[in-house]
């Protein structure tokens, strides 16, 4: 349905819309509740929020990497580090940064929604009618969206491999490094 034209659709509007505030209140959930186990299931939630509008730009391969990422592995981890602490159920105490914090986050909002609307904003379609593309960078183009996954897979490979192999690395020492922190507690 999203492949064939129809992304102007009410109905592909509305799910938007649904996914959009959902992931909005449930982001707000985690920074103001005192519960420490109901804003991490607020998380969960607001992951799945933004794996949904990745799937409405179609970037389903993005939207399947967050999926197994943030919400299988990074929430899993902070439910079994909640679960780990003591005194869960007293949530975190206040904060004096409240109040300039929040107007920070007003501010850097009103200076995001500025930048997006008055952005001039250059679909390829739009460059492929204006004849900004030769008819070999079209379809070149064309090759790229319409199968990403082999694309991403040759740039993490080839063309991006020493900077994929030092984030497993680096990833690899924090696992170590937990697992040390947990070993010296027992």
């Amino acid at each position: 349905m999203l492949g064939q034209g129809t992304e102007s659709t009410l109905f592909v509007d509305v799910i938007f819309w649904m996914i959009a505030v959902s992931t909005i209140v449930a982001a707000f959930a985690v920074v103001q509740l005192r519960d420490l186990f109901r804003s991490a299931l607020f998380l969960i939630v607001a992951f799945i929020g933004v794996a949904g509008m990745f799937v409405l730009l179609r970037a389903e391969f993005l939207a399947i990497i967050q999926v197994l990422i943030y919400v299988g592995a990074i929430s899993v981890l902070i439910i079994f580090a909640i679960f780990m602490t003591r005194d869960v159920e007293e949530g975190s105490p206040g904060n004096t940064l409240r109040l300039p914090m929040g107007i920070a986050a007003v501010l850097f909002a009103i200076v995001a929604i500025f930048v997006v609307t008055s952005t001039n904003w250059i679909t390829i379609d739009a460059a492929l009618a204006a004849g900004a593309f030769s008819a070999e960078a079209a379809d070149g183009i064309a090759l790229v969206f319409s199968n990403t996954v082999p694309w991403i897979g040759q740039m993490l490979l080839r063309d991006f491999v020493l900077a994929f192999e030092v984030a497993s690395v680096v990833l690899l020492a924090a696992v170590i490094g937990a697992l040390a922190l947990i070993r010296e507690r027992e």
